[in-house]
């Protein structure tokens, strides 16, 4: 079975987790404390009721997910002895890129909703950072039991990237100045293969790599705070690849007949940090987080193959 198939039911849950979970979480826990209006905030001490809410709810949805892929995904194919494969080739290595972003923000929010409960920053970092990089990787002690699939430790890697991307910038500087984030195009290679890469806009999103373009954000102010660049500006750095309709080089003629060529693709942009957007609403402050996972559409330089420039006035 092509590995892009397992690729996008890594993805998929976890941009469910991302999104669904954290907003849900926040909702429920809003509900728990009404009508308090400063539900949103975060608690200046520890406060038991909120971590007791927290934990249990990681520890439900992750759990629940894990058994909802062993049951309807896993069982479907035969078992076998745990086993690594190397798919490190694959896709131009933006299923990593994929994991980079996953793990991290997984991991972001999980810190966030334990600050929220006033736990130590200590135990932010451990247990709430911790979480994206956990669960990913139990997805992978899944894969190494199936015959089908195969754990990767490229993943592994990419996933261990993603939280110490988010781990080391709370240590060293005590905030996110660097944010990985994701945007998306339609492009024609989907049309090849609509049954691996997406038959519709909302499936593409998700399963064609080819207009998966993945970011690193970095807030301009954070690193010059003597300036006056506005708190919010960033610049942000880009890589996607195209002409890819199966995940390694040598599969491609099966599926066209065009000599498809595979490359890389290279982008310097403008980004807003949406959470160093000033407001006294903790609400909006939570909204902000949540979607600062998106890549703001922005005038972008691309660079192409090394050798070719292309400038967008509007790029997502």
């Amino acid at each position: 079975m092509d590995q892009q198939s397992r690729g996008e039911k890594i993805v998929v849950t976890c941009k469910v987790l991302l999104i669904v979970g954290f907003i849900l979480s926040f909702q429920i826990g809003y509900s728990q404390d009404s009508p308090n209006k400063n539900s949103f905030k975060p608690s200046d001490s520890l406060n038991t009721k909120r971590q007791n809410f927290v934990i249990i709810s990681e520890a439900v949805l992750a759990t629940g997910t894990l058994i909802g892929l062993n049951q309807l995904w896993y069982a479907e194919y035969p078992k076998s002895n745990f086993h690594f494969i190397n798919d490190n080739s694959e896709w131009l290595q933006m299923d990593k890129a994929g994991h980079v972003f996953s793990s991290y923000h997984l991991g972001r929010f999980g810190a966030e909703m334990l600050e929220w409960s006033g736990t130590s920053k200590k135990n932010q970092l451990l247990y709430g950072a911790g979480l994206g990089f956990a669960f990913l990787t139990a997805v992978e002690v899944l894969d190494g039991y199936s015959a089908e699939w195969g754990a990767s430790s490229g993943d592994i890697l990419a996933n261990a990237a993603g939280t110490a991307l988010y781990v080391s910038q709370e240590l060293i500087w005590n905030e996110q100045r660097i944010t990985p984030k994701f945007s998306f195009n339609t492009t024609k290679f989907a049309n090849y293969r609509p049954e691996v890469l997406g038959s519709s806009i909302s499936e593409q999103v998700l399963k064609d790599y080819n207009g998966q373009t993945y970011w690193l954000s970095v807030n301009l102010y954070s690193f010059a705070k003597d300036s006056k660049i506005p708190k919010w500006v960033n610049v942000a750095l880009g890589y996607g690849a195209e002409g890819m309709i199966t995940g390694r080089n040598e599969n491609r003629t099966t599926f066209s007949a065009e000599n498809l060529q595979r490359f890389r693709q290279f982008y310097l942009s403008l980004d807003v940090d949406l959470t160093k957007i000033k407001t006294n609403s903790h609400f909006l402050k939570t909204v902000f987080s949540v979607f600062n996972t998106i890549k703001i559409p922005a005038p972008t330089i691309e660079l192409v193959r090394f050798n070719e420039v292309k400038y967008h006035l509007i790029y997502f």
